[in-house]
């Protein structure tokens, strides 16, 4: 039996508020595609189908097309939920689905049941264990006690090892779970609610293979048990990783390969820095035109309107920040505020967020700080409040 092994789809994510649908369902074209050219028997998506619990109806409507061209390539589904899904919206209609060849599998109550499925050589058990929240899991699980994921993970995998000890068949297990020794990429949600959220490996001795979802990034923590990653790119510190799925082979004995297959790149992120002038005009750029970008600017003043001239060269540039160069590691707050006035601190700052305040703007710092401690203007009469007042009409006119 030939298995496809992906997770982490998060239909629906934005990123830096752009919309990602028409990628996504880019990338599930492509899943579908190796579905067929591997004539793979199984696609097993292992939690975070959706970004978020209540799905739009776009992102339902690619998830729909998406199964529907994996399943036109030949391939029957297996599904558990992870931490962003809604396991009773994502499992809804699933005893009608399985009857063709969509098999859901989100509730705690059938971990133990496992999807059944036969090749030449007999039996493969595929069990859906979903994201397991201690609080709620550790009730329908019968461990009353427990408050880690490790515990109510291990309660679950004991109800997997006694129903496959009644069972002549080779198993797989697809969970949602943050393993000890994996690496997060940093555009996962924490999974820690009230517990501690990592979990052993040693947590699921006894079955097959363990096709692990929550973690971004494809990678390994041993041959058997595999994280397959997004399907795309979720943050720009994932720029340099290689979106994959992973292949697995079972013969009559269990796993018998694992390889790994290329996700096409649907664009590619690219993180930029130098002065604007410079991102706009540097030709060894030209081919980062089509990625998505965040630019770090350099120059000395805060440029006008940057977002708006960057996208000119860079259409999909998503985020942009000023950092002046001189402002740099070493700076402290303490040392940089030594021996000033308040005056001379607040224009500070506004020449770091933008340029040196006019001789006009400084006047208005000087009489703003002397009204707040106390100070009246020297021509009295008034107390701070007043002063204030007069400033805010000032600013009002010079506006």
């Amino acid at each position: 039996m030939r298995i496809i092994h992906t997770s982490d789809w998060h239909l629906g994510r934005t990123f830096h508020g752009v919309e990602l649908l028409d990628d996504q369902m880019a990338a599930l074209s492509h899943l579908a595609a190796i579905v067929a050219e591997e004539s793979a028997d199984v696609v097993v998506v292992a939690g975070d189908v959706y970004d978020r619990s209540v799905p739009s109806a776009d992102a339902v409507r690619v998830y729909d097309r998406g199964l529907a061209e994996i399943a036109a390539a030949g391939a029957q589904i297996v599904i558990t939920s992870g931490n962003h899904d809604s396991p009773t919206r994502l499992g809804a209609g699933s005893a009608f689905a399985a009857a063709g060849g969509l098999h859901l599998r989100t509730a705690i109550e059938a971990i133990d049941e496992p999807v059944t499925l036969r090749d030449e050589f007999g039996e493969v058990a595929i069990y859906g264990i979903p994201y397991l929240e201690p609080e709620t899991a550790r009730r329908h699980l019968g461990v009353d006690d427990a408050r880690s994921h490790a515990e109510v993970l291990s309660a679950a995998m004991d109800r997997v090892r006694a129903d496959l000890a009644s069972r002549s068949a080779r198993s797989v297990v697809a969970a949602h779970a943050f393993v000890v020794g994996a690496l997060a990429s940093g555009s996962e949600r924490s999974i820690s609610v009230g517990g501690v959220e990592t979990v052993g490996a040693e947590n699921f001795s006894g079955v097959d293979y363990v096709a692990l979802g929550h973690l971004h990034s494809p990678q390994r923590l041993g041959e058997t048990i595999r994280y397959s990653g997004s399907l795309l790119p979720y943050s720009f510190g994932e720029r340099s990783d290689r979106k994959s799925v992973w292949i697995i082979e079972l013969d009559a004995h269990g796993v018998a390969e694992v390889r790994a297959r290329e996700l096409p790149r649907i664009r590619g992120l690219s993180s930029l820095a130098g002065t604007l002038a410079e991102l706009l005009t540097d030709g060894s750029l030209r081919q980062m035109e089509d990625h998505y970008v965040e630019a770090v600017l350099t120059d000395p003043v805060r440029p006008v309107d940057a977002m708006r001239q960057l996208r000119k060269r860079f259409p999909h540039a998503v985020h942009v920040r000023w950092e002046r160069p001189h402002l740099g590691a070493g700076l402290d707050y303490r040392s940089r505020v030594h021996g000033r006035t308040d005056a001379d601190i607040v224009a500070a700052f506004v020449t770091d967020v933008r340029d040196a305040p006019t001789t006009r703007e400084r006047d208005l710092v000087d009489r703003a700080v002397r009204a707040v401690v106390g100070e009246p203007e020297s021509d009295g009469g008034a107390g701070g409040e007043w002063a204030l007042f007069e400033i805010e009409a000032d600013v009002a006119e010079s506006a």
